[in-house]
């Protein structure tokens, strides 16, 4: 396989999986599979951390994952990678969220973490009920500080003060607008990108051969590392410009139908 191996690096939301059905598109579970069939890795590369994934691993069958923005990769059985936030600058992280008049999810390896009053921000509620519903809500709230986590997210409204929050926060982290009040905050040094450099150093495969498919901002790292970026019919305008293949909609079988134009299947 040295020289003809691919790696096939997917998001989720909005790419596998579709946010209006919640379901992954037969097509591309079937693309899916004999992609694998031929020798090609196929990785899901997401925002969200370990926990989060349960609804795609019941899905679909993959070579691994890369979770949480880099901070964990597991390929195959073995856990290639894993990163958490110190826990003092977790502590820290909490406190600073409630003082600029945030709110928002803490994301763990093996849970998430809420603040236990009900929030005022509208996202944040529905988040954590959809969390909820999945199992993966912590019992444990912001006031308690006997857990870690890898990553977290923040919501604003117009009492949140985010450029100071911004500011406080430092380079320490990655802050990605995801738009509409929401932003995805990532340990500076981890993306992504670092996630499929660290993959295909692991099983050989050249960055030439590497694919990635996505469709909003947090997938911008790794279409600026990629040589081959596949672009989903519905996507964020910032990712236009390393797209190497523009697709249709994930519900309209722009997986397989990008994998069948690309030979990959």
């Amino acid at each position: 396989m040295t020289g003809k191996r691919k790696a096939l690096f997917f998001d989720i939301d909005g790419t596998l999986f579709s946010e209006i059905n919640r379901n992954v598109p037969e097509s591309a579970k079937q693309a899916v599979e004999r992609a694998r069939e031929a020798g090609h890795l196929v990785f899901i590369n997401s925002g969200r951390t370990y926990c989060l994934t349960g609804p795609i691993r019941s899905l679909l069958e993959v070579d691994g994952y890369c979770c949480g923005c880099g901070t964990r990769i597991v390929a195959g059985k073995d856990v290639i990678y894993s990163a958490s936030i110190p826990h003092e600058t977790g502590i820290k992280i909490k406190k600073m969220i409630l003082k600029y008049g945030l709110d928002g999810i803490l994301e763990g390896t093996e849970s998430c973490y809420f603040n236990k009053e009900e929030s005022r921000i509208e996202k944040v509620r529905i988040m954590k009920e959809n969390v909820a519903s999945e199992g993966n809500c912590s019992p444990f709230g912001w006031d308690e500080d006997c857990y870690d986590f890898d990553k977290f997210c923040v919501m604003e409204d117009e009492q949140s003060d985010m450029k100071g929050f911004a500011r406080e926060l430092g380079l320490d982290f990655d802050i990605i607008n995801r738009g509409g009040g929401f932003y995805e905050c990532v340990p500076a040094g981890h993306s992504k990108a670092t996630a499929i450099e660290e993959v295909i150093r692991y099983y050989g495969v050249d960055l030439s051969d590497t694919y990635v498919f996505g469709d909003s901002t947090n997938d911008l790292s790794m279409f600026e590392y990629a040589k081959n970026c596949i672009l989903m019919g519905h996507h964020s305008v910032e990712l236009e410009p390393y797209a190497t293949f523009y697709t249709k909609n994930v519900e309209d079988d722009g997986v397989a139908y990008a994998m069948k134009k690309l030979g990959l299947v």
